[in-house]
């Protein structure tokens, strides 16, 4: 695994009282909701917290799993603000989390793509909360190049929102110092292309015509969808093969894309989801389940694609098409 970062010391989590909350926190709970109704409020928001911090939702669910321990097994009367107590403990679990998790990506086979979260169901929590915000596969390939705390700052911040008090006494550390974090996050992420908000019927229509133009098996009309500098990102996890260097260029991504068809054409069947947000596709290799595939796109050409084949991963979408 590329781009690792020097290891730290984790950061345990202690639940001491936590500084007061801003006046915004304080409106979190006010209908005084018992603490299990309080908990379970917040839930969708701990769980887009931890997805996004360690993108496995095995991780994200265990992270909420330690809290709802943790907040059992506290006074209600000490907490002033749920939401305050909940997030911070959260956060700080995940940046323990991601610190370790980073030594076994070091040693990964390949490339480490997020868990996809396929929405098949769109009652499922996960589907209908947090869904403002970035949650693409392809945002959180990018916020693999920050470190641990980093992430935590730029993603509480920037995504969830919380000013730079709130994000402090989550982090246990200084305004000043959560501001630095941020920025650093920032500055290495404007490495990376720009995103577009694209309307999701504009990516939807091109995905189609992506696919059209894969099974026609003609390589200039898959090519012409592609943008010049789009990439290809693989995730076998030593499982199953898959690729180990990024396909850059849009000549090398269509070249594959017709030979995986020329080969195995008649074999595959292809399936519309929603993945991580956004439209999406998932193949199906003689009527199982072969890889969960999303795409980035300006709106009208793709600018780069993620496929997870490590069944690890895909282990909650629909295995086969009956499902």
């Amino acid at each position: 695994m590329n781009d690792s970062h020097a290891m730290t010391a984790p950061l345990h989590v202690e639940l001491q009282p936590l500084p007061p909350p801003s006046a915004r926190l304080r409106r979190t709970n006010p209908s005084g909701l018992a603490p299990d109704a309080a908990f379970a409020a917040l839930r969708p928001r701990l769980f887009a917290i931890g997805y996004r911090m360690l993108g496995t939702r095995a991780d994200a669910e265990d992270l909420v799993q330690d809290a709802w321990l943790r907040w059992h097994d506290t006074d209600p009367a000490v907490v002033q603000s749920p939401e305050a107590w909940l997030v911070a403990v959260v956060t700080r679990l995940a940046i323990d989390r991601l610190r370790s998790a980073k030594t076994e990506r070091a040693a990964y086979v390949g490339w480490w793509l997020p868990e996809p979260i396929v929405e098949v169901d769109d009652r499922t929590p996960e589907a209908i909360a947090e869904q403002t915000g970035e949650l693409s596969l392809a945002f959180l390939w990018v916020l693999e190049r920050l470190g641990a705390e980093e992430r935590a700052a730029f993603l509480l911040r920037e995504v969830f929102d919380y000013d730079y008090a709130e994000v402090a006494a989550y982090l246990q550390k200084s305004e000043a110092a959560c501001r630095q974090l941020v920025h650093r996050a920032s500055q290495r992420l404007q490495r990376q292309p720009a995103r577009q908000a694209v309307p999701e019927p504009a990516h939807r229509r091109l995905l189609e015509r992506f696919l059209a133009a894969a099974r026609s098996g003609e390589r200039e009309a898959i090519q012409a969808l592609l943008a010049e500098q789009a990439q290809l990102v693989g995730d076998g996890g030593g499982v199953v093969p898959s690729i180990l260097k990024i396909m850059r260029g849009r000549e090398s991504i269509a070249k594959f894309y017709w030979a995986m068809e020329r080969r195995y054409g008649g074999q595959f069947v292809y399936r519309f989801a929603r993945i991580n947000g956004e439209p999406g596709l998932l193949r199906y290799f003689d009527g199982l389940l072969e890889s969960a595939q999303a795409f980035e796109t300006d709106g009208d050409q793709i600018t780069g694609i993620y496929i997870v084949r490590n069944p690890h991963k895909l282990a909650t979408a629909p295995a086969g098409l009956q499902t």
